[in-house]
């Protein structure tokens, strides 16, 4: 049986823009009914509308999810590496991103 290879290692998420890892808590993302997981492809379509996010973790405890794209404005001409398009902070376990703080937003049309 062969060994599974995480998709943010084989796209070179982990280890370019950010160093291994390990979770402390699970996070969830959905488009609609789809849950996206690591490597997962998403249509714009789909991607049209913000996605519902959940973090797991204690109540008391803060977190911060920052939406970012490595490979801007795309993966054969990574140009403006890396462009973020928002970070939410204090987000406090249990809940998603609602619950916290919006410091930024950039848009790319």
């Amino acid at each position: 049986m062969a060994a599974s290879i995480d998709p943010l290692v084989v796209g070179r998420v982990i280890g370019d823009v950010v160093d291994m890892y390990v979770p402390s808590v699970t996070m969830n993302v959905y488009f609609g009914s789809k849950h996206v997981t690591n490597g997962c492809d998403i249509k714009p379509s789909i991607a049209s509308n913000p996605p519902r996010v959940t973090i797991s973790g204690h109540p008391h405890q803060l977190y911060t999810l920052v939406m970012t794209d490595p490979d801007a404005p795309s993966p054969s001409e990574p140009s403006m590496r890396e462009w973020v398009h928002w970070i939410v902070t204090d987000i406090p376990g249990g809940t998603g991103p609602t619950q916290g703080n919006l410091s930024c937003f950039f848009l790319i049309i």
